[in-house]
């Protein structure tokens, strides 16, 4: 299934006419997903442009989560699952043998519903997956600390902190410290597990404004329960129930004129 076109609001620019690659930038097809004996999700198929936010919304239980997670294959360290059909990323499928895994998930960086920094200093949390990967320039991991600080929003915070320990920013701080370690790793993709369920309204605003910023440079997937996030943040919403999409679409049209009385039921408050 794939996304209408958006409404854009930017100035009378020429706007560039999206590619096939653009719009398919993800693609999930027909994919299904066991945990065991319990069947998570059901032949989704779903195309997610390039540098846009999509939001999966639904109850509790319905496999947003379990979706999310298998775009940079973290699921693979449960025990006992399974998958039938594909996903792929720019025409790739993530599950080809000459895909390491490593690799994929550098490309397709997380955060995840609760902030967790490393026991380090601000620094050191931004630069570990750096220093992991052998890189020991003072010069470039500088460069890449403040680049990635900026870029989560938080450097002009912290710029005289980058000594002191992660552990004793607040909670939003922390939230955007995990943002830039993830983003320092140069991904292409940002994966986001409900992150401002942890956070009061002033951090919430602050991140939802990162997300704004970030998806100029990376490809986001949010996963939220909160509708007026979904509505303020993302461009396309996919609302899931009991393991099936059910409707996807420009976030607009999704909030405005859902096309399934099920989605309208939920975003309503009827149930969920």
């Amino acid at each position: 299934m794939q996304p209408g076109k958006t409404i854009s609001s930017a100035p009378a620019a020429e706007p560039k006419a999206q590619t096939e690659t653009d719009t398919k930038y993800i693609q999930i097809k027909n994919f299904s997903f066991h945990y065991g004996a319990k069947q998570a999700l059901f032949d989704i198929d779903l195309d997610i442009p390039e540098k846009q936010v999509t939001a999966f919304i639904g109850p509790s239980g319905c496999g947003k989560s379990t979706l999310l997670r298998n775009l940079n294959r973290m699921n693979d360290l449960v025990d006992g699952v399974r998958h039938a059909g594909d996903i792929a990323v720019k025409g790739v499928s993530i599950y080809d043998p000459d895909v390491e895994v490593i690799s994929l998930r550098k490309r397709i960086g997380m955060v995840f519903q609760k902030s967790n920094p490393f026991p380090k200093s601000v620094y050191e949390n931004v630069v570990y997956a750096l220093r992991i990967a052998g890189q020991s320039d003072k010069r470039v991991l500088d460069e890449v600390v403040e680049s990635a600080l900026r870029g989560a929003a938080l450097w002009d915070e912290v710029k005289d902190r980058l000594a002191d320990s992660a552990l004793g920013l607040s909670g939003g701080q922390m939230q955007r410290l995990c943002i830039a370690r993830a983003i320092a790793n140069s991904p292409e993709i940002l994966l986001m597990d409900e992150p401002c369920s942890a956070l009061d309204p002033i951090a919430t605003s602050k991140v939802e404004d990162l997300i704004h910023t970030l998806k100029r440079d990376f490809t986001i997937v949010i996963v939220t329960h909160n509708m007026q996030q979904a509505g303020r943040c993302s461009d396309q919403t996919a609302f899931f129930y009991l393991g099936k999409l059910i409707e996807y679409s420009p976030t607009e049209r999704i909030f405005t004129n859902p096309s399934q009385k099920q989605t309208e039921d939920y975003i309503t408050g009827r149930f969920g």
